[in-house]
């Protein structure tokens, strides 16, 4: 098998499927507040912005602009952790879990049409082979 000429198919394959736009919807929830947003409301919807910080791999500083523009648009609060004072809890408000729902909702919706054209044998194997991907592929750190 030529591993070289299939690599070359396989970009092809995967620029065509980038550049029509499914896969720049799934990118946009899985960085920048969206992906902010739904690691708060996965955590129970508390968090420190310190764990903010450790899940998204950026700094301190760029999490404090990302939750001023979030607290701006009413999407998350702030407020000092009673047990702790030093400490400073985030939480999505309502606006922010539905948002969040919402997203997560029509991303998901999307992905499944696009599954279920494949049929269910090709969608199983595509998920499973993706999953291989994902465990063959060393995990990189984005700059802080």
């Amino acid at each position: 098998m030529d591993y070289t000429e299939l690599a070359r198919q396989f970009l092809r394959n995967l620029y065509e499927f980038r550049s029509r736009g499914h896969q720049k919807r799934i990118d946009n929830t899985m960085h920048g507040e969206a992906f902010a947003m739904s690691y708060i409301l996965s955590q129970g919807n508390t968090v420190l912005p310190s764990e903010i910080s450790s899940a998204m791999s950026i700094s301190s500083a760029r999490v404090a602009a990302m939750l001023n523009n979030l607290e701006k648009k009413g999407l998350v609060t702030r407020r000092i952790d009673e047990s702790d004072r030093r400490r400073i809890l985030v939480s999505l408000t309502p606006e922010g879990i539905e948002s969040v729902e919402n997203r997560s909702s029509k991303v998901v919706g999307s992905t499944a049409r696009i599954l279920e054209s494949l049929g269910a044998h090709d969608a199983q194997e595509l998920v499973r082979i993706v999953g291989r991907l994902a465990d063959l592929t060393p995990q990189t750190s984005n700059d802080k």
